[in-house]
């Protein structure tokens, strides 16, 4: 058994590579030997978001408070709230933040193939998160 305690991981700020906007990064959890499954939570102030990218093993989302935004490549802008549950595909290019007026916290969880976890890819443009030529 292992506990890690709140508090005993700092916080970290999220990337600018790999952000737009203010957004604070809580490890929970890295994969190791036992465990391929990593998992952080995110919190985002309104108005950021993160980068275009995929989980070569999917990625699940729980959203844990305020209200935020999805979108996988060639979809909708989707709303999501505290308790849903988001699963994105393996390699589903995809993007995910809070609105524009309401900050969003969620854990992110995904597994580790071969040494990764995530492909970060462009920045999701202005129009691209106000739901415009989505």
């Amino acid at each position: 058994m292992e506990i890690t305690r709140t508090g005993s991981r700092p916080s970290v700020k999220g990337p600018e590579d790999w952000f737009t906007g203010a957004v604070r990064i809580d490890p929970l959890f890295d994969a190791n030997e036992a465990r391929r499954a990593a998992a952080a939570s995110v919190t985002f102030e309104p108005g950021a978001r993160t980068a275009w990218h995929t989980h070569p093993l999917g990625q699940t989302l729980i959203v844990t408070a305020g209200c935020g935004w999805v979108q996988r490549d060639g979809g909708p802008v989707e709303t999501i709230h505290p308790g849903d549950v988001i699963w994105f595909e393996p390699n589903e290019k995809h993007w995910h933040g809070a609105t524009a007026t309401t900050g969003m916290t969620h854990t992110a969880i995904q597994e580790n193939l071969n040494g990764k976890v995530v492909d970060w890819m462009e920045q999701v443009t202005d129009e691209q998160y106000n739901g415009k030529n989505s």
